[in-house]
């Protein structure tokens, strides 16, 4: 891959982070981890993300993964794209309109190759996927599971529009596999960015599920991002969700797009 590609993976196995907050920036990306309280029961990390970054700010290639039962799920994932990178890339250099159908297929014949299948059977687990990737005004994704992805913006919070995928519960690759089924189930989209400042952000469900649900409403995350930088914000949320004594860790890929491009306004303005 490029010199000019910014790249971070991380697994739970690696580094667990349990009653630790961790945040960094990779690029202009801010990656916050928290491990869970080992007060409320926890003693192990399974999830992990996986992250590629044009240093000129002209695309982002992002998975997070939340597994259970073990972590092997997320490790096999990251491994298998981790071998894809160059494809993936060359993805980014496509025509725009041909870009996000190219990154599709990659990640499909990859989920429904069958070395992966047979490794998918070896291991112990499953994991929920999350795949976001940014090209100019335009975001992509790709979801199996229950992790979320938001899109913060003024112009939609004014209308109460904050999420970008919805999740689903009964879907998960590893050991269970909704890529085994006859009819493999996932979810996908793609959405236009807004003029201005968008906020990206993927969470696994760890902040969410939080006892007394601090964040299970996505304008009170909004809302604290607004008021302070991307470090700052994302230890904010993290310290909030270690006080309220969550035991579900929680990981976070978030970053900032400027959009100065025509975007769709409707026809009568």
């Amino acid at each position: 891959m490029s010199s000019t590609i910014k790249e971070f993976t991380w697994v739970g196995s690696q580094d667990h982070y349990v009653d630790k907050i961790n945040v960094q920036r990779i690029n202009h990306i801010t990656i916050g981890r928290f491990g869970g309280n080992s007060a409320a029961g926890q003693y192990k990390n399974e999830d992990g993300c996986l992250i590629w970054a044009d240093e000129k700010k002209e695309w982002e290639f992002a998975i997070i993964l939340d597994a259970h039962h073990t972590a092997e799920s997320a490790e096999l994932v990251i491994d298998i794209f981790t071998l894809k990178k160059t494809d993936i890339a060359a993805a980014f250099s496509m025509p725009m309109n041909k870009c996000f159908k190219r990154l599709e297929e990659v990640v499909l014949d990859q989920f429904q190759g069958e070395e992966f299948l047979s490794a998918c059977q070896r291991i112990k687990g499953e994991t929920a996927c999350l795949i976001v990737a940014r090209r100019n005004k335009y975001v992509w994704w790709l979801s199996v599971g229950d992790c979320i992805s938001y899109i913060f913006h003024p112009e939609l919070a004014s209308l109460g529009q904050y999420q970008m995928n919805q999740r689903q519960f009964f879907e998960w690759i590893g050991q269970v596999n909704s890529f085994e089924q006859t009819v493999p189930c996932y979810s996908s989209g793609i959405r236009e960015l807004r003029k201005g400042s968008n906020h990206i952000f993927l969470t696994t469900d760890g902040l969410i599920e939080c006892p007394n649900a601090p964040f299970s409403n996505p304008k009170d995350i909004y809302s604290l991002l607004s008021n302070s930088e991307d470090i700052e914000s994302i230890k904010l949320l993290l310290q909030k969700i270690q006080e309220n004594h969550v035991r579900d860790s929680t990981t976070i890929i978030s970053w900032k797009v400027d959009i100065v491009n025509k975007v769709t306004r409707p026809s009568n303005e």
